[in-house]
């Protein structure tokens, strides 16, 4: 296997599967599928549903949809199944004739349906097992339709009455299948993405289908798939990240017994975000679930080393050392803390960003977000959060502070 990863093993595929006439294909997973299938009963990253009475009307919706999302940058196996008619044998009955020959239409259709399906007539029942018993007419009645309208049926009145005298059987075009959802008819329109972000390829694909689709009275579109998720799980987040934060400034401030300097502390958060950002966009990642994930865990690691500067900072303030002083040696002396919390970190997560295997589409992301995130969030810690301590952070009021710093300069003066 000479795979450097998934979505060049994708690509070969697609190359060596494009030439071949007649063929329909996509790239899936067994759980990814099942899954899938489970949540909007389709198998890919976007289902289209078309929703309308008219079969005719939703096989060309379906396929003007899918020329449309063809266009968009990122489609890949894009398809509609197609719903084309086959012949059927249709009775039509004669109640006219039926009615003479003292035959309701109702018995008529229970002896026909016997004669090809079966009626079950009793039960046999064998130690454990039991067998179902269904009388039918013979095989060849239902090869032959001309044999089956020849057969015959008991009347009222003891006589016989020939199949063909009564109903009458003619060949009739219809729909292979007939997809039902909520009541409703659907057509469906289903396409993977390849080489972008899911969201971002919904949100092309709805605005060309609103430009180039026009859907006529009593049809509507449902767009789900895989993006659903993505969808739920940014909704989700935007409710647990304020939370979090909160949570962190209330155990900051429990701790410190300082808003300024909980917010100081706080204020290391985007210094993170900006590298997890970055780091995204060089290794040609998106802003997927386990790279939102990433995002948290990293948000912690920061509040965690500004806690650690800030905490010294503090300690030194306490001991009478001057303000200026307290910066530079604080953060001279708690530089290797701050390091080794960071790079143990990151360290730990490089071996996730050389994953290929199972599993490498979600560790990889948040690796990436993690390391990129700490690398600039460390170096700016170290650097702007002393001096924004020295500006804003001091908890001591100013007239405290300056009687300390001669305290320091001066011990005979206490």
């Amino acid at each position: 296997w000479r795979v450097p990863d998934k979505e060049w093993l994708l690509q070969q595929l697609r190359a060596a599967m494009a030439g071949m006439p007649g063929i329909e294909f996509a790239f899936t997973q067994p759980i990814e599928m099942r899954t899938s299938e489970m949540l909007t009963g389709a198998r890919g990253d976007l289902a289209v549903k078309i929703f309308g009475p008219d079969l005719k009307v939703l096989g060309d919706l379906a396929g003007r949809v899918q020329s449309a999302i063809s266009s968009v940058k990122g489609a890949a196996e894009v398809f509609t199944a197609s719903n084309d008619t086959v012949d059927y044998l249709q009775i039509d009955m004669d109640r006219l004739m039926a009615g003479r020959t003292g035959l309701s239409v109702t018995s008529i259709e229970d002896e026909l349906r016997a004669l090809l399906e079966g009626t079950p007539v009793g039960v046999v029942a064998e130690a454990q097992r039991r067998t179902n018993i269904v009388i039918r007419g013979p095989q060849t009645l239902r090869e032959a339709p001309e044999l089956f309208m020849q057969s015959q049926l008991a009347a009222p009145d003891g006589g016989l009455v020939r199949i063909g005298d009564v109903a009458q059987l003619r060949r009739t075009a219809g729909a292979v299948k007939v997809d039902r959802e909520n009541a409703s008819r659907f057509a469906i329109v289903q396409a993977y993405v390849s080489g972008r972000d899911l969201v971002g390829f919904v949100e092309d694909a709805q605005k060309a289908v609103a430009d180039k689709v026009a859907l006529p009275a009593g049809y509507h579109l449902v767009w789900g798939g895989e993006f659903e998720n993505q969808r739920r799980a940014a909704a989700r987040l935007a409710v647990v990240v304020p939370i979090a934060l909160g949570l962190i400034f209330l155990v900051l401030f429990a701790t410190l017994r300082s808003i300024r300097q909980s917010v100081l502390i706080l204020a290391n958060v985007p210094f993170a975000l900006v590298g997890g950002v970055l780091a995204l966009w060089v290794a040609g990642e998106y802003l997927s679930v386990p790279a939102s994930v990433g995002f948290i865990a990293l948000l912690g690691i920061a509040v965690l080393n500004g806690l650690v500067l800030v905490s010294y900072f503090n300690q030194l303030l306490a001991g009478g050392m001057p303000l200026g002083q307290v910066v530079f040696e604080g953060s001279l002396r708690r530089l290797r803390p701050v390091l080794m919390t960071a790079s143990i970190a990151a360290f730990g997560l490089v071996p996730l960003l050389y994953a290929n295997g199972p599993g490498s589409e979600i560790q990889k992301p948040l690796a990436i977000v993690v390391i990129g995130g700490l690398a600039t969030s460390t170096l700016l810690t170290l650097l702007l959060l002393p001096i924004l301590f020295r500006r804003f952070g001091s908890a001591l009021p100013a007239t405290q502070t300056e009687a300390r710093t001669l305290a320091w300069t001066n011990p005979l003066a206490s």
